[in-house]
């Protein structure tokens, strides 16, 4: 066994019609370039009914269709946001405790103290969050997921990795192992993936074209310049 080796996303996501929604935080392979991407999938027509969209300087999901909306709590929220030289990405409203906790001086963990799974029994949604530093040159990144102890949601269990930057490796988070009823939460450290190039369009492409075409929905990628600050990004939406 390899513990120390890293696969490209396709070969991770070959089969499973249904990882959820995705988090992938690293850096490319010439060590330049920190690298986040966020993507979501949905099942239902209403979980189904989004787009991102670019807005107050962060990543939002949006209802693709206002009127056929049917219950907005845990699908629209802020996926990314930036606050100082650290960009926040989740998978929910959580990004906004984040924000708020390094606002008032918390860690990262230490803001995600007050929040746990989503509400939607029996799933039981994990909410999993990142964080990607780039300070004085310097860069890591943590992720971060929530989850129910037990079948029955009576305990939230709290797991936080952190990362150096490592060149052309990433690390890969989602909130379900694949399809099922109820879905299977993730399980284990996040998994290593490989991280090619230095261009966001190719990695973007990569990703999307991994994921399952009757489930995924949107998709974010950023490439931020470690040394500068200054990045390249792009979106994905199903519905445009």
């Amino acid at each position: 066994m390899d513990i120390y080796g890293a696969k490209k996303i396709g070969e991770l996501l070959c089969g499973n019609t249904y990882p959820g929604r995705g988090i992938i935080a690293g850096t490319s392979a010439d060590g330049k370039y920190a690298v986040a991407a966020y993507f979501i999938m949905g099942r239902s027509r209403n979980s189904r009914n989004r787009v991102f969209v670019k807005k107050d300087g962060g990543i939002f999901t949006e209802p693709y269709d206002p009127s056929a909306v049917v219950d907005p709590s845990l699908i629209i929220y802020a996926a990314v946001r930036q606050y100082g030289s650290r960009l926040i990405v989740t998978n929910g409203d959580q990004t906004d405790t984040v924000y708020e906790g390094l606002a008032s001086g918390m860690s990262f963990e230490q803001a995600l103290e007050s929040r746990s799974f989503e509400p939607d029994a029996p799933n039981f949604t994990p909410r999993i969050s990142g964080i990607l530093d780039c300070s004085d040159g310097k860069y890591s990144y943590r992720l971060s997921i929530l989850k129910s102890a037990d079948a029955a949601g009576s305990a939230c269990v709290r797991y936080s990795f952190a990362y150096p930057s490592v060149a052309g490796l990433g690390h890969f988070i989602h909130t379900y192992v694949g399809d099922g009823s109820p879905l299977p939460s993730f399980q284990g450290e996040p998994e290593r993936i490989v991280i090619d190039g230095v261009c966001p369009n190719c990695f973007a492409e990569e990703v999307w074209d991994a994921l399952d075409p009757d489930n995924r929905i949107s998709l974010y990628v950023r490439f931020t310049d470690i040394s500068g600050g200054t990045y390249r990004d792009r979106i994905i939406n199903r519905f445009n």
